[in-house]
């Protein structure tokens, strides 16, 4: 199979090149970064659409976009998106793209974090919010520039989904002077940024009586591209369509 990664030059797209050179089965095809840079290595985006089967990304949510209607305007690659921090435009070139190509496309490519937000969404269901309310905090390095984090709204949307209603109806995404009560069944978020952390999540429940703590610690960006490339693998001669990892790790049942 033979991959592209886009962003090459980037934290993440070092990352999946180490991964998918290790890997067997698979040929690292194709690099390309930002218009106008290149190097021994990279080659512009029409010639790596034209190479591959699969492209891995982990840009921006603008460079995404544009990639998956370049990748649809030719039928083809099939696409890994990895970036997050889209806006509605953004996410609409998506869905429209995957009318003609596949794409995957996840806030988080790891294991573990896809198993809790499974977990999140079933004690959503069974922790009311009569009794429970819910918290989701997440941490990141200072680079990072969209918050919250595309997993900490992956959660939100767990939690949400768990107790049937819209995260954009009760979700709460900054606290600050006198805000009165908090109202029943809201979901809060918060945001920290320092250092080089590579990425923390937590979900906590908490009544009057106990609280429940549901977390992930990443340790190794390595695990991201680890799953993206096992996302790439699921991907390749898939139809067209817009799936996430649940879909990839078989989950979505």
């Amino acid at each position: 199979m033979k991959i592209a990664v886009a962003g090459a030059l980037g934290r993440m797209g070092r990352a999946v090149t180490q991964t998918v050179e290790a890997q067997p089965g698979l040929a690292l095809a194709a690099s390309f970064d930002r218009p106008g840079l290149t190097g021994e290595v990279l080659m512009s985006q029409d010639a790596a659409l034209e190479a591959v089967d699969v492209i891995i990304d982990f840009t921006n949510a603008a460079a995404s976009a544009e990639l998956a209607s370049a990748c649809a305007a030719r039928g083809g690659p099939a696409l890994v998106i990895g970036s997050t921090g889209f806006d509605e435009a953004q996410l609409a070139a998506i869905a429209e793209a995957s009318r003609k190509i596949a794409i995957v496309r996840a806030g988080n490519f790891s294991l573990g974090v896809n198993m809790l937000m499974g977990l999140v969404e079933q004690a959503a269901r069974r922790l009311g919010p009569d009794a429970y309310d819910i918290e989701i905090f997440e941490a990141h390095h200072r680079r990072k520039v969209d918050a919250p984090s595309g997993t900490a709204l992956m959660l939100g949307e767990a939690a949400a989904r768990g107790r049937n209603v819209e995260l954009g109806k009760v979700g709460r995404h900054a606290r600050d002077g006198i805000t009165g009560p908090r109202p029943a069944g809201e979901i809060g978020f918060s945001v920290m940024r320092g250092g080089g952390l590579i990425g923390e999540h937590s979900v906590t429940f908490a009544a009057d009586d106990e609280i429940l703590t549901l977390s992930h610690s990443a340790r190794d960006r390595g695990l991201f591209a680890r799953g993206a490339v096992v996302a790439a693998r699921w991907v390749a001669g898939r139809p067209p369509g817009e799936y996430d990892m649940r879909d990839v790790l078989g989950l979505s049942d």
